[in-house]
């Protein structure tokens, strides 16, 4: 029985600044039942304040708390192993890691730098892997629905290849990690077997959430989605699912007492 949901943002919720259809309403309804909700996204172009406005002026207020994401987890992992951050990561996120310039140590942090991407950034990065620093990938991501409506490459390729090149295997903080969703639901007093996570990568979002112990996993057919998706990847989803309103049906259907 379902006692707490996981949704991914970007293709579940909305699609660039654009609420998917019947999606914040399905987002009301799932609070309206009482469970808990905790939002799980791998987004690394956008600080936290960004997303929570975002989410705000498409109708759907959420708590400091219920959002989730590879960047703060970052910042946590890098504050209990005091190390200082090498960014390879988009401008708009940067300002996510500010205070943490000292540290015993570097860790190089890789997540969606966009145009960034580019041999010297990536051969800096190289040479600290190279002389010793910590290896992070705030996500493994393949591709992500760029705002042409196209898919594009995501952090996964430059993770790959930095892996490649310096022999070094990255703690990888978001989504696939079990630990990213067994932290989403650390503080819900929900078992693991208890909770769904919504997405729409049937990689990181499905394949993941079944492999860190979730009970169910549903993929919907928005955003990234492409026709048999369902079938590359294994666990296989629980449920494939036109959008997240009809998500939330099942999810209703399914829900605890």
């Amino acid at each position: 029985m379902i006692r707490a949901v996981l949704l991914d943002l970007a293709g579940v919720v909305y699609d660039g600044d654009t609420p998917i259809p019947g999606a914040v309403a399905a987002v009301e309804r799932l609070r309206k039942a009482g469970l808990p909700l905790r939002f799980v996204s791998n987004t690394t172009r956008s600080p936290r304040h960004r997303i929570i406005a975002q989410l705000a002026a498409l109708g759907v207020e959420l708590a400091d708390e219920e959002l989730l994401t590879p960047a703060r987890a970052a910042v946590e992992w890098l504050r209990r192993h005091d190390r200082r951050p090498h960014l390879l990561v988009h401008p708009k996120l940067e300002a996510e890691f500010s205070g943490l310039e000292g540290g015993n140590g570097c860790a190089v942090v890789v997540g969606d730098a966009g145009e960034a991407f580019d041999y010297a950034s990536l051969n800096r990065a190289f040479r600290e892997l190279v002389a010793g620093a910590d290896f992070l990938a705030l996500a493994t991501n393949r591709t992500f629905k760029d705002a042409d409506g196209e898919l594009s490459l995501d952090a996964g390729a430059f993770v790959a290849a930095l892996e490649f090149a310096s022999g070094r295997s990255p703690v990888v903080l978001g989504k696939p990690s079990p630990d990213f969703f067994l932290s989403a639901l650390a503080d819900l007093n929900c078992p693991a077997a208890d909770a769904v996570m919504v997405g729409d990568d049937a990689e990181s979002d499905v394949a993941g959430a079944l492999g860190a112990g979730l009970g169910a996993a549903l993929l919907v057919r928005t955003g990234k989605y492409r026709p048999n998706d369902e079938t590359r990847f294994d666990p296989a989803p629980t449920a494939v699912i036109d959008d997240l309103a009809v998500a939330t049906d099942w999810i209703l259907s399914h829900a605890a007492a």
